[in-house]
């Protein structure tokens, strides 16, 4: 095992950084579209969480814009985070390598909540909540979307993704 065979882990914990939903739901999507991820998967292979995650993720993306929304940083955003990037680091590490997929996203995933919280309230003070949190929201879904692609395969070449081709 090295580091590069786990970097699709610790990418999706810098995108649960930002938005804790956000990993799941692209990880549900790409089963749904009968993509498989590299590491063992077992809750989102399940219906209910498969479309729970996604619905989770539709939601945290509208909620984000509310002026009531807390800050990721707050125990409970601290904790989805962890469990979300746990979950999605694991499955897109390579069999067998899903605990250190886990760990590595969740120790990228929560000192970054601080560092994109406070790029995001610096955003905001230029040009406001809604309009800061668009832009946030379509950069994070586009790097999950683009890690979670690159990360999984309808068919694997050598056992491996093409993110993991692309680093070898």
């Amino acid at each position: 095992m090295n580091f590069r065979s786990l970097l699709s882990s610790v990418l999706i914990g810098a995108v649960a950084s930002a938005r804790s939903m956000t990993p799941m739901a692209t990880i549900a999507t790409a089963r749904l579209a009968g993509r498989r991820t590299p590491g063992e998967l077992f809750l989102l292979d399940r219906p209910l969480f498969k479309y729970g995650a996604l619905a989770m993720g539709a939601g945290e993306l509208y909620g984000d814009k509310m002026k009531s929304a807390p800050d990721r940083t707050v125990f409970l955003g601290l904790l989805a985070r962890v469990m979300s990037a746990g979950i999605a680091g694991a499955a897109l590490a390579p069999r067998g390598n899903e605990k250190a997929g886990a760990a590595l996203a969740v120790a990228t995933a929560v000192p970054l909540a601080y560092l994109t919280l406070a790029g995001r309230k610096q955003a905001m003070a230029k040009m406001g909540q809604t309009r800061s949190g668009l832009i946030e929201d379509a950069l994070v879904v586009a790097a999950g979307s683009a890690i979670v692609a690159l990360s999984t395969s309808g068919q694997r070449e050598h056992g491996r993704t093409a993110l993991q081709r692309t680093y070898a």
